[in-house]
């Protein structure tokens, strides 16, 4: 079997090789022959579609361990994949020995100190389902399918972050496999700048196996939900947006997004397929305090369809799955954004109305609060004079519909972005993104990233990511 090195040659790896990983192994080693390869190496974008030689389909750290240092051992490329979400396919690369932890998705939580102990393979819905028992959450995305791994150390923001940062401002510590197959554990107190690498720094330094998360009442039962109006009332319902944003306090989150209607059963089937804009909102104090913060909404115009009501947080963390189902095909565009202007809400409506797949959409997430009163330097992640950002979603499924849909979103986006602060998120860049996108993404905290970089992965081993070389 032939497997790529990190300079991009091909070695072979012989029976006795694999046989000898192998029983080092708890969980299965797959190769291409294998019945459970295909289903390993798949990923949420269709898009992506890499071949690792070998899978490790790790059932603890001492797997990953195993797998480190066979990598290292043989010089073969090297990929880790957690929850396999990530837009650009970061997970895969073709003839890597791939780490799938996967199957990694044990969740503890430690009700009197507030934390959470989550594995490194569990997506958000495992970890809000096992703190939600205890009435607490802490700070994670909006697709509850989204792997945790890659949504902390690129940073992370959801319906919690106007009260409490960044997912990643919100770790205590993480378990880390280094280059060399040693496992540290990572945190303010202990390997200091690894930890603050880390909260950013994306999977630069090595496989983050388990995180510790702070958590805080929240829930059960939150104000969450949609209302929904058609397209011609999107620059009113942008205005009440842009308006109830800025006065929003810290337990309310809103965002905007202007799509063709889903066929949901919340909307009239004589919209489905057309435009609409709605408002998709969150009030995670108290419900009774909700109601009234959310109520102006609910009374806005003449909605088509509203949902916005008390609900579980846990449903709350589930209401955009179905507009994201593995085996799509998506292309994104993003950028920060400090504020909501009039023009940048006629740019998005325009594109909007151009939008070429019954799935895409245009939106406006609201960010600023809790991040903003962080230091730049306190972790890698930075950004932190981010208020909104914007994502062009594209979503398709014939791959001969390509080239429209990724245009489309190219158009939006070069056009929208003279409203960015000049900062984007990291975890929303596609493939083809360069470095200048990094450099975006992560500014000013490139020159020290390198230097922790060069600490812990001088050869840069870990390569198949947003790649910070050794400084």
């Amino acid at each position: 079997m032939r497997a790529a090195t990190l300079e991009g040659a091909e070695i072979d790896l012989t029976p006795d090789m694999l046989t000898g990983l192998k029983m080092q192994l708890q969980g299965p080693l797959l190769t291409p022959d294998d019945a459970d390869y295909e289903a390993s190496r798949h990923l949420w974008n269709a898009m992506i579609d890499r071949r690792p030689a070998v899978v490790v389909r790790c059932l603890g750290v001492a797997d990953v361990m195993a797998g480190v240092r066979f990598a290292r051992e043989h010089d073969l490329l090297l990929c880790i994949k957690g929850g396999g979400h990530n837009i650009a396919g970061l997970a895969v690369a073709d003839g890597a020995l791939m780490l799938d932890l996967s199957l990694m998705r044990g969740v503890w939580v430690d009700r009197e100190r507030r934390v959470a102990h989550a594995q490194a393979g569990c997506v958000l819905g495992d970890v809000d389902r096992e703190t939600q028992v205890h009435g607490l959450a802490t700070v994670l995305g909006f697709i509850s399918t989204t792997g945790i791994a890659g949504l902390t150390l690129g940073g992370g923001f959801g319906y919690l972050s106007r009260r409490w940062g960044y997912t990643t401002d919100n770790v205590l510590g993480m378990e880390v496999v280094t280059p060399d197959g040693q496992l540290v554990h990572a945190s303010a107190d202990e390997h200091a700048d690894l930890f603050w690498g880390l909260r950013g720094g994306g999977g630069n330094f090595g496989v983050v196996t388990g995180f510790d998360y702070q958590l805080y009442p929240v829930g059960p039962e939150v104000v969450g939900g949609l209302v929904a109006w058609p397209a011609s009332e999107a620059p009113a319902v942008l205005e009440l947006y842009r308006r109830l944003a800025e006065q929003a306090p810290p337990e309310l989150t809103l965002v905007a997004l202007l799509r063709p209607a889903p066929p949901a059963p919340w909307l009239p089937k004589e919209y489905h397929g057309k435009p609409i804009v709605a408002l998709l909102a969150c009030y995670s104090g108290q419900p009774e305090e909700g109601e009234a913060v959310v109520a102006p909404i609910k009374a806005f115009g003449q909605p088509i369809g509203d949902v916005l009501v008390r609900r579980p947080y846990v449903q709350v963390q589930k209401l955009l799955d179905a507009t994201q189902p593995k085996g799509r095909r998506y292309y994104w565009k993003s950028e920060y954004l400090p504020g909501i202007e009039p023009a940048l809400c006629d740019k998005v409506i325009e594109h909007a109305g151009r939008i070429r797949s019954p799935h895409s959409a245009v939106i406006l997430f609201q960010l600023g609060g809790a991040l903003n009163r962080f230091d730049d330097d306190h972790s890698a992640v930075g950004n932190r004079d981010a208020r909104y950002v914007f994502n062009v979603g594209g979503a398709w499924e014939p791959p001969e519909d390509d080239a429209a849909n990724i245009a489309w979103a190219r158009e939006a986006w070069h056009d929208l972005k003279a409203f960015s602060t000049g900062g984007t998120y990291i975890n929303f860049l596609t493939e083809d993104e360069g470095p200048e996108r990094i450099e975006a993404a992560l500014g000013t905290a490139l020159g020290r990233l390198a230097e922790v970089k060069r600490r812990w992965d001088p050869d840069n081993r870990f390569r198949v990511n947003r790649n910070i070389a050794p400084g």
